[in-house]
């Protein structure tokens, strides 16, 4: 999980969030989470993203996900850049959907398996630079992409998607109308049909299918 917020004074460079530091301090802390009446527990530490609360951007995008697609049930998920796993580990809860988590970060992907076990959900983590481990195609792939990584990071994600995303798979993305939400949109409808599902606090949902 990546983030897409300019840091507070005194807070970590964001290029921290998805790199390893091996030296950093570990202090694990737990967040709770509350969605449809069902409760989740995430384990967090320094040198993940959203290490003190859930993030607002990624919280709107999986309620929006859900909301639009109540019954996976059989279909495959991967979410991309999972940080230690809010994304994927709700929805798989939530619908029972089987779900792959992927990420840079070592250390959020340890916090990820810990969480998948914790909350009791069908997960599997695993260490990918964008798809570079991705072997198998998916129903959905969602994801609230490192805007501060740079737009070569960001299109790898998004427009890399499309290998990986079954005949009719739809990719979810957010992201916020100051960071490239529209010129985005404009980027991806080359080789997607693309629909803005939700607009909140300037941050823009997107749905993506493959023309």
């Amino acid at each position: 999980m990546y983030t897409n917020r300019i840091p507070r004074k005194g807070e970590l460079p964001l290029e921290h969030y998805f790199t390893n530091n091996l030296n950093l301090k570990s202090e694990i802390r737990e967040i709770p989470y509350t969605i449809n009446d069902t409760e989740f527990k995430f384990l967090s530490d320094n040198g993940v993203f959203a290490k003190n609360k859930i993030d607002y951007a990624s919280s709107f995008l999986t309620t929006l996900f859900l909301e639009n697609n109540p019954k996976l049930d059989s279909f495959k998920v991967l979410d991309v850049g999972c940080g230690y796993g809010f994304i994927g580990i709700v929805i798989s809860k939530i619908t029972h959907a089987e779900v792959d988590l992927i990420d840079v970060n070592k250390r959020a992907l340890h916090l990820c398996e810990r969480n998948i076990k914790i909350n009791k959900v069908k997960g599997n983590a695993y260490l990918s630079n964008c798809y570079e481990s991705v072997k198998n195609k998916y129903d959905y792939i969602i994801t609230n992409p490192p805007i501060r990584a740079g737009k070569k990071i960001v299109n790898d994600i998004l427009l890399g998607a499309k290998n990986h995303l079954t005949n009719n798979g739809e990719l979810w993305f957010i992201i916020h109308k100051d960071q490239g939400a529209k010129s985005t949109k404009k980027t991806l409808e080359e080789c997607y049909n693309v629909e803005i599902v939700g607009k909140s606090k300037g941050f823009y949902c997107f749905k993506a299918k493959i023309c």
